[in-house]
């Protein structure tokens, strides 16, 4: 994770510009996430939003949800730097320069957000233990919904988001700086996982109304939510608060 948090403090300001560029419908998929949240405009509740990057997932839900307020989690200075600048001394927000997966979630919210972050955990089964405790640290009612990258269900499929991606990328950049600068990056950094797991992760950890809210090939927006104080389904979970 070093490299990534380096890659990250060097590329902050012009963050929104790469985004933009290398993702397709960014725009799209943060109105989906937040079109989800199943909470009333004029409802008091509080979001936490991982790998928060320059405050634009924080930045849409403040201006959605009036009395809501949001902690704004990253782990490079220079992304929590520009958040700050984004959500202009807004004093409903709060900003931790943290990695997420440190981040201690005892205190419990109500919305639990993220944005191109969570694919940087390395394993399946670190993705996994992480949604458990997301599930835990959620009020009942509360809710988790994650725009990201993700993976095919099969070789050929990913083939197919693969080919998608680069058609979109080379409407904006130059092949060389795909195949040169982001296709390695990609490839040496992020660490997606396959949808359709993700959403039966999801399910046998407890979330319901499970769903994909909005899909573009190898990027989508997906989660649940939670809704009774109780434990999860799966058998012989550990405390992994």
């Amino acid at each position: 994770m070093d490299v990534v948090r380096k890659h990250f403090d060097e590329e902050a300001r012009e963050f929104d510009r790469i985004i933009q560029t290398l993702i397709p419908y960014y725009d799209q998929m943060l109105d989906a996430l937040i079109a989800a949240l199943p909470f009333a405009p004029s409802d008091n509740f509080v979001a936490l939003d991982l790998g928060c990057g320059t405050g634009t997932i924080s930045q849409h839900l403040l201006e959605a949800f009036p009395r809501a307020s949001v902690i704004c989690l990253d782990f490079a200075e220079r992304m929590i730097e520009m958040a700050r600048i984004k959500l202009a001394g807004d004093p409903r927000a709060q900003f931790l320069v943290k990695d997420f997966r440190d981040f201690d979630f005892a205190g419990g919210c109500d919305v639990v957000v993220s944005s191109l972050a969570l694919h940087h955990l390395n394993t399946d089964d670190d993705k996994r233990q992480f949604y458990r405790r997301v599930y835990r640290a959620l009020r009942p009612g509360g809710c988790f919904y994650n725009a990201d990258v993700v993976l095919g269900s099969g070789e050929r499929l990913q083939s197919v988001y693969l080919g998608k991606w680069k058609q979109f990328m080379r409407q904006r950049i130059s092949e060389e700086e795909i195949e040169q600068t982001w296709l390695p990056k990609y490839r040496a950094e992020d660490r997606p996982a396959c949808l359709v797991d993700q959403l039966e992760w999801l399910t046998a950890i407890g979330f319901t109304e499970v769903d994909v809210l909005w899909k573009y090939y190898n990027y989508a927006v997906y989660g649940g939510v939670k809704t009774a104080a109780r434990l999860p389904v799966e058998e012989n979970l550990p405390d992994l608060r």
